[in-house]
């Protein structure tokens, strides 16, 4: 057939068809919507929406006047509606008002959803009718298929013998099943509600049938929020029995909703969850409430070691962020609990937690931020919790308020260079002063856990006690003004000068009711509670570097210099060291202007000289070197790192004499996906290494892999009294497409030393005997972890299995065995359960359990 041929075919169909469906008004001469009639009694022309219109293509176009059928052959291909028809052949049948199309049919509905079948029936608007052998692939790659489907109402799809997936059909063997699908006597799909309705179901894994259920409903692919069940919920330990909880969703309105999760556990009764979200056009915030009233008390601990005495136990937690402008933003983060062991016990989820082996608190915070290209601001508060049972919560401070405020000025009028002003205001209160044992001894070997609130210190003697926190009210107020300069001269040396004056107030309020707290007394002179420092500073950083081009790459080699002049620091012993008892000298903070340490409380004093040489290497595209070596010099005053504070900040630091140890750190990487890494303190008169931390890593498509090492030397005076040193291995290993294995491992390399000191201590008090001996090497594993995991379009597999070592110092007899598992299948939902395998005594649980 000629082009004119052929749109002459088409253009005759258009016009039969539209002529044909038009409907009964214009067979009658009555005018449509929005159509009058003309001056001689003919309907006029009905204005015709550009999507009513039907375009239709096609090579022939055949008519049966008898039987009074259109049909367009050969390529069809029809647009009406937004819809798009494609077929070999299709009939319209005026009579019946059925549009027929077979061989290679399909729809495109106006969403992208392609629909294909052998044969479709349908009205003459093709929004209703049936489909033989019909295949639905949507916009989001989920799939439906049945040997037969109808379509009522334009909305309503019911397919006997419906398949659902949201897999692709393999490439090689399309015919092969997908990796999961719901075979259905049949599936329902109401676009109107959004739903779609399984009877008589089967989920399958490649074809094989893991799961059957009766009834089940679900929202399709355009849903975002939507009332219903959510995915369940499993847990299952020994204090708790076996538990389902059943997550139910309410969509109140699109932009708040409610979620009720109960959760029915055999030995302890119904455990009650109730989350309530909003987002508002400034910001969101949500609520969380859980609680329970225990049926089986017994299966804890009795105080202080758990909460037996507890009947009901709950949480309530909070957080939220609103944009006042923006700039400024305000919000909180807030969680409570009736005890510290609620959140482990009962599996509840919180990300106000901070949880370590070694450390769990909960942190409630609220704060007002703003922010400018040259400024920011901060003020906020701290409520801690402690979720252990060595921490006592009369310890705890709250913090409140917290106020930072940097301000910078570029370039300011006669100086040039950087102009900065810094202020902090802290204020704290704790109800009982925080004491540690100096050296703080703790026996791994210990079978019962002990509970001291005072941790060895019965009365208080700088020689044996740190004190970590005073009883009363700690408030410091600190401003600070600094400048700096790049100058480069002729010869490219950068000479940098700076000076600053720092301003601090404090006031402290020692609380010295109680047994306890009557110790603050020797500390603190409650007569002097008000005291301030000033703090001058000048100084100057000189920097060449030079550069020097091989055939091998191109280097920089730098040497740096500083040095600062201040006046000393002055009340050390009387400043109730709060945000700066970490203290960690490294190559990272050797030129630190404001010095080393980590908070506001302590302040460097004295003149001191910093010297290093920096190396930058580039090799080639990919590979790169940096290393750093350098050390610091007291020069003249009082060393500050060498006066210690009431918890003896400084001290083992390796400043804390006037030529400090040597630091210096390395970054490798000799080709893509490899990197090394290294830092180190040496002794200044020895070398022998204080700290190490090292590692190496490597990835690419295939492999990912890590080795970690650290060694850490015993600071007494800080009551640290053993050295630690660990190893750790982990990697990855993609094992077949859309599979990987992954693995780790950590080594504590000291911990046998320890446990054979403490064997021989208790060896020569007749309470060991030989047999007990610790006959262990030093690859003894802290914890281990293996996991498998399955990720495709469809579906992601993840099954995990990890171990640590008790932790007796924080009350744990037994190793903690833990294994988890993850189905998420796409569209459908997902399913998560961890189970520990074996009773651990750390977490307020009986031994008995």
């Amino acid at each position: 057939m000629t082009n004119v041929a052929r749109f002459a075919a088409a253009t005759a169909l258009a016009s039969s068809l539209a002529f044909l469906m038009a409907g009964p008004g214009f067979a009658q001469g009555k005018p449509s919507a929005g159509g009058k009639p003309s001056a001689d009694g003919k309907p006029a022309a009905a204005a015709t929406k550009p999507q009513d219109r039907m375009v239709v293509d096609a090579r022939e176009l055949v008519y049966d006047n008898d039987k009074k059928t259109v049909a367009a052959v050969g390529d069809v291909q029809i647009l009406y509606q937004g819809r798009t028809i494609e077929a070999d052949r299709v009939v319209y049948d005026q009579a019946n008002k059925r549009v027929t199309a077979v061989g290679n049919a399909r729809i495109i509905e106006s969403n992208g959803s392609v629909i294909t079948g052998d044969r479709f029936n349908l009205t003459d608007d093709f929004r209703d009718g049936f489909i033989d052998s019909l295949r639905v692939v949507n916009p989001d790659k989920t799939r439906f298929s049945a040997p037969r489907a109808e379509r009522t109402d334009g909305e309503t799809f019911i397919f006997d013998k419906g398949i659902y997936t949201a897999c692709e059909p393999c490439k090689d063997n399309p015919e092969r099943p997908p990796l999961w699908q719901v075979r259905s006597a049949r599936i329902i799909h109401k676009k109107s509600e959004q739903t779609i309705y399984y009877e008589d179901a089967r989920l399958e894994f490649a074809g094989i049938p893991m799961a059957y259920i009766p009834y089940m409903s679900g929202p399709d692919s355009t849903v975002k929020r939507k009332t219903g069940f959510l995915a369940p919920k499993f847990i299952n330990t020994s204090a708790l029995g076996f538990g389902v909880g059943l997550p139910y969703f309410i969509n109140l309105a699109p932009n708040y909703d409610l979620t009720l999760t109960p959760t029915y556990l055999t030995r302890q009764g119904l455990l009650g969850q109730v989350e309530w979200r909003h987002r508002l056009l400034n910001g969101s915030y949500s609520i969380r409430a859980s609680g329970i009233f225990q049926q089986d008390k017994d299966a804890f601990l009795a105080a202080p070691l758990g909460p037996r005495d507890k009947e009901f136990r709950g949480s309530l937690e909070s957080s939220g962020k609103f944009f006042i402008n923006p700039r400024w933003t305000i919000g909180w983060n807030a969680s409570m609990s009736t005890d510290r062991w609620f959140y482990k016990n009962y599996r509840i989820l919180n990300t106000t937690l901070s949880n370590t082996t070694y450390l769990q608190e909960s942190i409630s915070t609220a704060y007002l931020n703003g922010q400018s290209p040259t400024a920011w601001f901060d003020l906020r508060g701290y409520y801690f919790q402690p979720l252990n049972y060595q921490d006592w919560q009369k310890q705890q401070p709250v913090v409140l308020p917290v106020l930072d405020y940097d301000k910078r000025i570029h370039k300011p009028a006669f100086f040039g260079g950087e102009l900065e002003f810094n202020v902090n205001v802290t204020s704290l209160n704790r109800d009982t002063a925080a004491f540690a044992e100096l050296p703080q001894q703790k026996s791994y070997l210990i079978s019962t856990p002990s509970y001291s609130l005072y941790d060895g210190c019965a009365v208080y003697d700088k020689n044996h006690c740190l004190v970590r926190g005073l009883a009363g009210n700690v408030s410091r107020a600190s401003a600070q003004l600094s400048w700096r300069r790049n100058v480069i001269d002729s010869f490219g040396q950068i000479w940098t000068p700076y000076a600053s004056l720092r301003a601090d107030v404090f006031a402290i309020s020692p609380d010295t009711n109680g047994i306890i707290n009557s110790r603050v007394a020797t500390i603190a002179d409650a007569s002097d509670d008000v005291f301030g420092r000033v703090m001058p500073a000048v100084g100057l950083m000189y920097r060449y570097p030079f550069v020097a081009k091989t055939d091998w790459g191109t280097h920089i080699i730098e040497p740096v210099a500083q040095i600062v002049a201040r006046p000393n620091e002055t009340n050390s012993l009387r400043v109730a060291n709060e945000d700066a008892q970490s203290l960690v000298f490294d190559a990272n903070n050797l030129f630190e202007w404001n010095g080393k340490f980590s908070g506001y409380d302590r302040l460097e004093g004295g003149t001191r000289a910093n010297v290093g040489a920096l190396y930058t290497g580039r090799f080639g595209k990919e590979a790169y070197a940096n290393l750093l070596i350098g050390q610091s010099f007291q020069l003249a005053g009082r060393n500050s790192y060498s006066s210690g504070d009431l918890v003896n900040t400084g001290l083992d630091s390796g400043l804390n004499t006037d030529s400090s140890d040597y630091v210096a750190r390395a970054q490798i990487s000799p080709m893509k996906g490899f990197f090394l890494t290294g830092a180190t303190r040496l002794d200044h008169s020895t070398f022998e290494p204080q700290r190490i931390d090292a590692a190496a890593t490597y990835s690419n498509t295939v492999i990912s892999t890590s080795v970690g090492y650290g060694r850490y030397e015993p600071q007494p005076d800080l009551g640290i009294f053993r050295r630690r040193e660990g190893l750790s291995l982990s990697g990855s290993l993609r094992v077949a497409e859309n599979w990987r294995v992954r693995g780790s491992v950590l080594f504590d390399l000291d911990k046998y030393k320890y446990d054979r000191e403490q064997w021989r201590a208790a060896y020569a008090a007749g309470t060991a005997t030989v047999a007990t001996y610790p006959n262990t090497g030093p690859f003894q594993t802290a914890s281990t972890s293996l996991g498998l995991n399955y990720t495709d379009e469809c579906t992601v597999f993840d099954v995990s299995y990890s171990q640590s070592y008790a932790d007796r110092q924080a009350g744990a007899t037994k190793d903690t065995r833990t294994i988890m598992f993850r189905l998420e299948l796409r569209t459908l939902g997902e399913i998560n359960y961890s189970q520990n395998l074996g009773a651990t005594t750390g977490d307020g649980v009986s031994s008995s359990n």
